[in-house]
């Protein structure tokens, strides 16, 4: 007897098993895992989709949203792409968060002054991630963040120098923005807003809550000065907090691996 349940526990369970939040076994879902199996043993019998019953689906959509609502947005935005009517050669390129500016831009072209006052302050919270996360590195000894400064950079000035953008039409350049003196800079993508999203990480990884929040809260308020003033496309901004959070990870793999060696 004792023989025969070593041999039955030896046997490989290929039944695939979704656990929900609640607990419930939910049979050939599972969005964690890919069942082992060796490749030379498989038919079509074996295909997944062959065990999908109602009541699989069902569950899905119940406890997976997420996914689900990204499947939904795929075949919205498959049929806005394949109806929408493209912009000519000869027309400015049509940006979302440009239109939705439309008001703070305006208000910016009447007021020279303004438009300075709050080009300035966007410096001076440049210069607080700059000092932030280098103190990061020569105070605390902690270099992480230096590096993802350092990976970033290097990919924007590839990527901007790739393929340079025009400046968004109606662009207000003033003198104390930064790079300070109305100096050329690559439009994609935004490293104010990279180096920000750089700076936010580190302090949750520090438990620095307080501090992450107001650099996300000045963040924010940059990405609408940094429209309205035409300094930048959406995209440049979109991309630049992704930018911020690829290589935050890559260079934490990258300690791990130094500190490994």
């Amino acid at each position: 007897m004792n023989g025969d349940n070593l041999h039955q526990r030896s046997v490989p369970q290929t039944t695939t098993i979704l656990k929900t939040p609640h607990n419930i076994s939910v049979s050939n879902f599972n969005l964690k895992k890919t069942p082992n199996y060796a490749p030379h043993c498989w038919s079509f019998a074996d295909a997944s989709f062959l065990r999908w019953k109602t009541a699989d689906v069902s569950d899905l959509f119940k406890y997976h949203p997420v996914p689900c609502f990204f499947a939904v947005s795929l075949l919205f935005f498959m049929g806005v792409e394949y109806t929408l009517r493209m912009i000519p050669p000869s027309s400015p390129p049509f940006d979302i968060g440009i239109v939705a500016t439309d008001y703070l831009h305006r208000v910016l072209v009447a007021s020279h002054t303004l438009n300075t006052v709050l080009a300035g302050l966007n410096t001076v919270f440049v210069g607080m991630q700059t000092v932030y996360i280098i103190g990061t590195w020569v105070v605390e000894g902690r270099p992480r963040s230096t590096i993802v400064t350092l990976f970033m950079f290097t990919c924007r000035g590839i990527l901007g120098y790739s393929t340079q953008l025009p400046l968004p039409e109606g662009f207000l350049g003033s003198g104390a923005d930064f790079p300070v003196g109305n100096v050329s800079f690559f439009l994609f993508y935004s490293g104010h807003v990279a180096g920000s999203v750089i700076a936010s990480l580190d302090m949750r990884r520090m438990h620095r809550w307080e501090l992450a929040f107001l650099f996300d809260t000045l963040n924010l308020l940059q990405v609408v000065r940094l429209l309205s003033s035409r300094g930048h496309y959406t995209i440049d901004l979109v991309v630049g907090v992704g930018a911020g959070m690829l290589f935050d990870s890559l260079a934490g793999k990258y300690m791990k691996n130094a500190i490994a060696f």
